[in-house]
């Protein structure tokens, strides 16, 4: 079976994996997905992503956070721009989830990075997923 958005299929596991209170979960392993999970890693949204090596091209294995009793701290989790669709934004441009408490990736010529970074570096770019 071939998988066009191999981001989206991430983004569909990750949120399942929440729903179920699963510890980890694994994910395709490339470029994108990698920086994507540093980024929820860097911003609080999972404790950490590991990429374990298959013989092909990897996994890529994240394990999920959850708060001390436990309750979600991912809540929603969506693709923004997809494959027929390219979502481009200049850094004025650039969505602020929930007022700014959550976070757009953004895929920018630096690197994957989200919307406070760009706002730093002032950068724009394809904004991949919306976090909060």
């Amino acid at each position: 079976m071939s998988q066009q958005d191999l981001t989206a299929d991430m983004l569909t596991r990750i949120r399942n994996a929440v729903r179920n209170r699963r510890p980890s979960v694994n994910c395709l392993n490339n470029k994108l997905n990698r920086g994507v999970a540093r980024v929820l890693a860097e911003e609080g949204y999972i404790v950490s992503h590991d990429v374990i090596d298959d013989g092909c091209q990897g996994i890529l294995r994240i394990q999920m956070k959850y708060g001390p009793r436990g309750e979600q701290i991912l809540n929603r989790i969506e693709r923004a721009s997809k494959v027929g669709r390219r979502i481009y934004r200049p850094v004025r441009d650039l969505p602020r989830p929930m007022q700014g408490l959550g976070i757009a990736i953004v895929s920018t010529s630096r690197g994957v990075m989200s919307d406070r970074r760009c706002r730093e570096e002032n950068v724009g770019g394809e904004v991949v997923a919306i976090v909060s």
